[in-house]
């Protein structure tokens, strides 16, 4: 440990050794006292100026938290618990992920874009010039359809009956990959949002939505057949969909992003995604695009 004497200290510091024993008196410096001397810890003054480092917009931390922001998945919440990988989730939706990840948030964003690119996540993560150094690690492809209620009262069996029957439809925030899918679905089709008899407020993740279509506050909603399985709801199937971690490539290397990896080639997760249903484990780990 290297350590640091009041005079040596302040002149590290670029302070008066007034100035020091201020910061001292006050407890807002780290330091020691040992037989009657004040020491100073480098290493420990060097993490206290970089607390209260100022970062421009768009200057990042060294290393991000041990936190996988962006899309809610099941099988990504299994995955990452049985990795042992450390890493806990924040759900907030496609766009709200990669914002986080943006600001240096998160170590890594579970995204699913839509749009008429070929492959919009690729053509996403291509996109943005703050995220020079990215890379793109497939998980699953999953599949995305229609929720309704067990029995479908309502015979509704595509997004075209949903708007000719002014259906109660419950909605993603904005942003959200499903919503994206939605936003998608209807302009091809030709048609309004205008018509889509929307539920207030909008879900905040498909398990949320799932829960409007099973307490009857909606007739309907796109998410995941996972999710549509998991609450004992019909599936009517619209698309399959590329669902991908986003993350700068140092943090491609960090252990706990490696343990993650390492469980997608084991036959566990296969097996899992095959009882979640609705899900193709072949892209899983592949590197699908980088900076």
């Amino acid at each position: 440990m290297d350590l640091l004497t009041t005079a040596e200290a302040a002149d590290y510091l670029r302070l008066g050794e007034r100035k020091l024993y201020e910061l001292v008196a006050k407890n807002s410096i780290p330091c020691s006292k040992v037989t009657g001397k004040w020491l100073f810890p480098r290493n420990e003054l060097d993490r206290w100026v970089l607390s209260g480092l100022a970062r421009p917009d768009g200057m990042i931390a060294p290393e991000p938290p041990p936190i996988v922001g962006g899309s809610q998945d099941d099988l990504l919440e299994w995955s990452l618990r049985q990795a042992g990988s450390g890493l806990a989730s924040l759900t907030e939706g496609t766009a709200g992920g990669v914002a986080r990840l943006l600001r240096g948030e998160i170590a890594a964003a579970a995204i699913h874009f839509h749009g008429d690119a070929a492959d919009p996540n690729v053509e996403a993560a291509r996109a943005m010039p703050r995220l020079h150094d990215a890379v793109l690690i497939g998980f699953t492809r999953r599949e995305q359809g229609l929720l309704l209620p067990p029995g479908n009262p309502r015979s509704l069996n595509s997004l075209a009956d949903v708007l000719e029957s002014g259906a109660k439809i419950a909605m993603r925030q904005v942003g959200a990959g499903a919503q994206m899918l939605l936003d998608v679905l209807v302009a091809r089709a030709g048609a309004s949002q205008r018509r889509l008899n929307r539920l207030e407020p909008p879900c905040l993740t498909g398990p949320e939505l799932a829960a409007a279509i099973r307490t009857g506050r909606a007739d309907c909603g796109i998410a995941t057949r996972a999710a549509a399985r998991a609450a004992g709801l019909k599936f009517v199937s619209l698309a399959w969909e590329n669902f991908d971690l986003l993350m700068r490539q140092r943090t491609y290397f960090q252990p706990s992003i490696q343990a993650l990896i390492r469980l997608m080639a084991e036959d566990s997760f296969t097996q899992r995604a095959a009882e979640l249903t609705g899900y193709d484990t072949d892209p899983a780990g592949q590197v699908r695009f980088f900076h």
